[in-house]
């Protein structure tokens, strides 16, 4: 992450929650008008299989902050 985008990011995270919120909610909707590309269909098949195995019980989803946790304790140690 460039320096001037911790910036940013430390900056959005002293806000209230409720404007946190309203930022992400502009950054996704800035996101929604740019020219995205289609996704493909092996994409398309494997979000399809993804949603299937939760919806069904089969994989355990993991919460953000532990996901988050374990990237950081990875890059950390070089991995």
């Amino acid at each position: 992450m460039s320096l001037n985008t911790q910036e940013i990011l430390e900056s959005a995270l002293a806000l209230p929650s409720a404007a946190q919120v309203e930022l992400i909610e502009a950054l996704i909707a800035r996101l929604d008008e740019a020219d995205p590309q289609p996704l493909g269909e092996g994409w398309i098949a494997e979000i399809q299989r993804r949603s299937a195995d939760y919806d069904a019980g089969r994989v355990q989803p993991i919460p953000w902050p532990e996901v988050r946790d374990r990237v950081g304790r990875k890059e950390n140690s070089g991995g």
